[in-house]
């Protein structure tokens, strides 16, 4: 008898969720049809995939071997089916674009409903987006890395400025006359605000300017860099960010920049894409409206 592939789907939610309960809400089905699947795969196997425990499920070690087998299969399947997705109008092209989640927010949230094409939008790691791009899952990518990849270029077209910001209701303070010592002892005693999953900002910043990595964790993570300034805008606190995100904020008299730093942290933007591309308009017009909200290069 063939195995059914949402079988397998339902095991790796299962897997990575922890419950039968959180695995059927990611998978938008039902908590009996999660557990048939599941019963019916084991049947299939042979053996038992997960111990039971009040509210969870520890996988077995049998479990987890079937897990690493399938986990990169399934996403590979997962990522062609996205790709091969069209729309009510089959000679609409479909670009799959990787960016910031503020990026998409400024730049093309506002002018989605004009765009000619169907358009897939993915967020996450930068890393893992360049990864798709040279696999040719993704179209394009807005990165502030530019790794050497097969059949990719780069295209730099902007720069954003790394700093220091406070919320409006922060004590000022005056880094100019501070040592390095009263720096960081005033540093640590503030609360911090971090993105979920993603330092790399405040890493780079602490390194370049203290030698240092950050020895905290922030006391408040949020999902995004909006979340930051929205919480900033309401208490006292610090993060570290891109200023060309936070410019409305400062002109609001939400949050304002603090320190810049010693050594002012820049990242130079590029678009990364393919070095040939059957759907080349749509990718001109698309980077040419990110452009026209990004700062432009060397301003």
């Amino acid at each position: 008898m063939m195995t059914n592939l949402e079988w397998f789907r339902t095991f790796k939610a299962i897997y990575e969720k922890g419950s039968m309960t959180a695995a059927a809400k990611h998978l938008m089905s039902s908590q009996p049809g999660v557990s048939l699947h599941l019963s019916s795969l084991e049947n299939h196997v042979g053996y038992k995939l997960f111990q039971r425990r009040p509210r969870l499920l520890i996988p077995t070690e049998r479990g987890k071997q079937l897990y690493n087998a399938i986990v990169d299969p399934l996403k590979r399947l997962e990522e062609i089916e996205i790709k091969s997705q069209r729309g009510p109008a089959e000679d609409r092209p479909t670009i799959t674009l990787g960016m910031c989640f503020e990026t998409f927010q400024q730049s093309l949230e506002p002018v989605l409903p004009e765009l000619p094409f169907n358009l897939i939008l993915e967020f996450g790691d930068y890393r893992e987006l360049l990864h798709k791009l040279e696999n040719r899952v993704t179209d394009l990518v807005v990165s502030p890395h530019n790794p050497e990849l097969r059949g990719v270029k780069y295209e730099a077209f902007s720069q954003e400025n790394i700093v220091l910001v406070a919320g409006k209701d922060t004590a000022a303070f005056d880094f100019g006359q501070a040592s390095l010592t009263e720096r960081l002892q005033w540093l640590h005693a503030q609360p911090w605000y971090g993105i979920a999953g993603d330092n790399d900002h405040t890493q780079r910043f602490w390194k370049q300017n203290f030698n240092q990595a950050p020895d905290f964790r922030p006391n408040y993570i949020v999902p995004n860099f909006n979340s930051i300034l929205r919480s900033l805008a309401r208490a006292s606190g610090l993060a570290i960010v891109p200023d060309f995100l936070c410019r409305e904020s400062i002109q609001n008299g939400d949050v304002n920049i603090l320190w810049t730093g010693d050594k002012p942290l820049t990242n130079t933007l590029y678009f990364a894409r393919h070095k040939s591309s059957s759907n080349e308009s749509a990718l001109q017009r698309i980077m040419k409206q990110i452009r026209s909200t990004m700062p432009p290069l060397g301003g």
